[in-house]
């Protein structure tokens, strides 16, 4: 270790620049990260890539518009249930 440091080049702030990803912890259940891993050696994709690919398919998916065809479907079902 030395005796003394020269910070005069030093930047405040990160030290890696953002690259539009945030490092988490998540808990999956076993079943579901085996099979995330065996689709990506199949499709020769890392998992991790394919579990962000997928959650971006669902989200997309979900914030699609409400068309006629969709609440048509909806109107039928709750009807035939009442």
């Amino acid at each position: 270790m030395k005796a003394e440091y020269d910070f005069s080049k030093g930047k405040r702030g990160a030290v890696v620049s953002d690259t539009g990803k945030s490092r988490i912890t998540i808990f999956l259940d076993n079943d579901i990260l085996d099979e995330f891993k065996q689709r990506a050696e199949k499709a020769g994709k890392g998992y991790q890539t394919l579990i962000n690919d997928t959650l971006k398919a669902d989200l997309k998916d979900s914030t699609s518009p409400l068309t006629v065809k969709i609440l048509r479907k909806v109107l039928r079902e709750e009807l035939a249930s009442a």
